[in-house]
């Protein structure tokens, strides 16, 4: 006979798509914020202080960082600065009840997605977050496609990298054999066995994948 009663085992919870973080001084606002992103399905992290954003460390999603202009401490301006010296790319959303031209300027310049004047629809927040995140993403996309491509460039040799570096750069077999002083049959071996680890498919795709690398030119 089956035992009968709940089980004792706590469901896992899912892992969220994406992550909110919101950081502004007014606990209304946040409060708000948060129901709103959480009415829609997306995590969120509250912050009162720019200086409990940079202290705790930010989750492995996909995300955004919601963030008002007056703070205490920092601005919200400088608080951007901050983040991109640090090597934070979250994209960031400003709001502001105090916003002129010249502050939003210079937070687009810096990349910032939106800057939205308080008070503004919930539309146009989940509009902005929307952007920001499907940004984010892609971001992520590209940085794990050039972590692979550089976690493959490292398997090569000292010589197929050398090897790899001439023929990118246009030259023949025989031409890079008489640079390096190699055979050419050698150097056919070196630019085959550099293909197959980058798995270039042609030469093309190896000169591509050096670009984006950033191989120096011999």
């Amino acid at each position: 006979m089956m035992p009968s009663g709940k089980s004792g085992a706590t469901p896992a919870k899912p892992t969220p798509e994406a992550m909110i973080i919101i950081v502004d001084d007014d606990a209304a606002v946040r409060e708000s914020l948060d129901s709103l992103f959480r009415s829609v399905g997306f995590a969120t992290r509250l912050h009162a202080a720019p200086a409990e954003l940079l202290a705790a460390p930010l989750p492995d999603l996909p995300g955004c960082i919601i963030l008002d202009v007056r703070l205490p401490g920092i601005s919200g301006l400088d608080l951007q600065g901050e983040l991109a010296r640090s090597g934070i790319a979250l994209p960031i959303i400003f709001m502001t009840g105090h916003g002129d031209i010249p502050m939003s300027v210079r937070a687009m310049k810096a990349g910032a997605v939106d800057f939205l004047a308080k008070p503004f629809r919930d539309q146009d927040m989940l509009d902005a977050a929307s952007v920001a995140i499907t940004r984010d993403r892609q971001r992520r996309r590209e940085t794990q496609a050039v972590d692979g491509l550089r976690a493959r460039y490292e398997t090569l040799t000292a010589r197929e990298r050398e090897v790899m570096v001439h023929v990118v750069d246009g030259l023949m077999n025989k031409q890079v054999a008489g640079r390096l002083g190699l055979s050419e049959i050698t150097v056919k071996i070196h630019r085959g066995n550099a293909m197959r680890k980058m798995l270039a498919r042609s030469l093309a795709e190896l000169v591509r994948q050096a670009e984006t690398l950033g191989l120096p030119r011999p």
